[in-house]
């Protein structure tokens, strides 16, 4: 299993500051998700005009990019915003090629006051469209464990009915557990055959803040950590463990420098405990 961390953890740090970072600490990989302010970073040089000497500064790095984390949605009903999302999939998969990249990490998408059978039939028509510009570029789709599809059977009946080798799971081992309740084997005996890519964070309960939950360092929180490492080793789980810092959208958990660190510590204890 690799290591890597999203750039939600560190939106002010440049290239240089990236890479550096994640050869200092021992990383694999770096997942980007947002560069300097901008999400949608095929926009910026660094990964247009430039985008040669961006793969060349990770190449000479050991680096991977492990995956291109989008906005991309599943669901909407907006013809516009579907062709927005099918436009920024083609974007990144364009990128995937030029990094050598796999994954495109997507969304599921709020629902609003749709039903949720109506929403799995748009996610599935929506999906299906996207899965052709992931097929002709040869790149995966990765539908990540969050927002209203957080819980795993929402994610399975998407799965069951699309069926499609490149469309995959990210686990998000945080999400089901604290907001839905699921115990990790539940999770993964329901989507763990689906599983290519797995985000990772703790928290504890909090009354008094908006999400009812403060992120933390890992092992300072309540999350089963250690089970979900011993499941993912038993089940012969060899994709990515990637920390997703959310220093963007939380600016007063710890500054990347310490919680990038903290991460690879852990994340090697807990690897070798029985």
């Amino acid at each position: 299993m690799k290591l890597a961390f999203t750039t939600l953890g560190c939106p002010q740090w440049d290239l240089e500051t990236i890479i550096s970072q994640a050869v200092k600490n021992g990383y694999d990989g770096v997942d980007f998700r947002g560069y300097l302010g901008e999400l949608e970073i095929y926009h910026l040089p660094e990964f247009s005009s430039d985008v040669k000497e961006t793969v060349r500064k990770f190449r000479e790095a050991s680096l991977e990019i492990s995956c291109f984390s989008s906005s991309v949605r599943i669901f909407t009903t907006s013809k516009n915003e579907l062709d927005h999302f099918s436009h920024e999939i083609n974007r990144y998969a364009l990128l995937c090629k030029e990094f050598n990249t796999p994954y495109i990490r997507v969304f599921g998408g709020s629902i609003g006051e749709t039903n949720r059978h109506e929403a799995i039939e748009i996610a599935v028509r929506n999906v299906t469209e996207m899965l052709k510009i992931a097929e002709r570029h040869q790149v995966e789709l990765l539908l990540e464990t969050h927002d209203d599809w957080t819980k795993c059977e929402y994610v399975e009946a998407v799965m069951k009915r699309v069926q499609s080798d490149h469309l995959h799971v990210l686990w998000d081992v945080h999400h089901p557990y604290r907001t839905e309740g699921e115990d990790p084997s539940y999770t993964w005996g329901t989507i763990g055959k689906w599983v290519k890519y797995t985000h990772w964070k703790d928290s504890y309960l909090k009354s008094n803040t908006k999400r009812g939950y403060q992120l933390c360092l890992l092992g300072e929180g309540d999350l089963p950590l250690q089970q979900i490492a011993n499941l993912l080793k038993t089940e012969g789980y060899d994709g990515y463990l990637t920390l997703e810092w959310e220093k963007m959208w939380c600016p007063e958990i710890e500054e990347p420098e310490i919680a990038f660190r903290q991460y690879i510590g852990f994340m090697k204890r807990l690897l070798n405990t029985k």
